[in-house]
């Protein structure tokens, strides 16, 4: 079973320094197939924390960590479906986040997810 998606370019899907561990931009990629299985922006977004919950997982880690994430949306329409699944992932008191609709995400993704954890 593989845990986490290939990256889509030459970036690590994680780095870490210092203190922090970097999270680079999650897709909703099935780690399995290398694919986006998911139709909406709710499901990707899911798929996008549950990698990013495996990569913090490898680290030692949990949401627990995380200090910063960064939303990015195909549409700003879906930011309160989006905001549901991403409140089932964290707790309070929740990370800082900012979020943005984009033009374009890579492979044609809804959702792409990074985040910033502090590794103490």
């Amino acid at each position: 079973m593989k845990k986490i998606p290939n990256a889509v370019g030459p970036y690590s899907a994680f780095y870490v320094a210092g203190d922090f561990l970097y999270i680079s931009g999650q897709l909703g990629i099935n780690p399995e197939t290398n694919l986006i299985e998911g139709k909406t922006a709710e499901e990707q977004a899911k798929q996008s924390l549950e990698n990013i919950k495996t990569i913090l997982e490898i680290n030692g880690l949990t949401t627990k960590n995380v200090v910063k994430t960064t939303v990015l949306l195909d549409s700003i329409d879906d930011f309160v479906n989006v905001n549901e699944v991403y409140a089932t992932f964290f707790e309070e008191p929740y990370p800082a986040r900012s979020a943005f609709e984009v033009a374009k995400l890579p492979k044609g993704g809804l959702v792409e997810i990074e985040v910033i954890a502090y590794m103490k």
